[in-house]
């Protein structure tokens, strides 16, 4: 069973960068398919962007593609959110999520392991 510990959230201002890291522990990270997720006050949780086992395929929201880089790095257990470009909607608590099983990315039910998350907060 994995666990999931993110870091690099912060208070940045409008049109600024961060760099999200999800360290992955307790299990085979390269057997994972990983995701990141926020969640705005009010609001559902929602996709952000995702990766497969090797790194080859990613996959984002639109409301993120072009500004948003999702990595991971296998021989380090982490993967990693470069945000760039950030505007206030972009606030929100970020969450790191991994899945072992066969199911969208896009879909929050198919993430088995989550994170505690990390706050972005972007002010204007």
């Amino acid at each position: 069973q994995v666990q999931l510990v993110e870091s690099g959230g912060g208070l940045v201002q409008a049109g600024g960068s961060l760099r999200l890291s999800c360290k992955a522990s307790g299990g085979t990270f390269s057997s994972y398919r990983m995701g990141w997720f926020r969640q705005a006050p009010g609001k559902e949780r929602e996709f952000v962007a995702g990766v497969d086992w090797s790194g080859d395929n990613r996959y984002y929201a639109d409301s993120v593609k072009g500004r948003f880089t999702i990595d991971r790095v296998n021989a380090k257990n982490t993967v990693s959110l470069q945000m760039n470009a950030l505007n206030p909607e972009d606030t929100a608590i970020y969450y790191c999520a991994a899945t072992n099983i066969w199911g969208s990315l896009y879909n929050r039910g198919t993430y088995a392991y989550w994170g505690q998350g990390t706050q972005v907060t972007v002010s204007s």
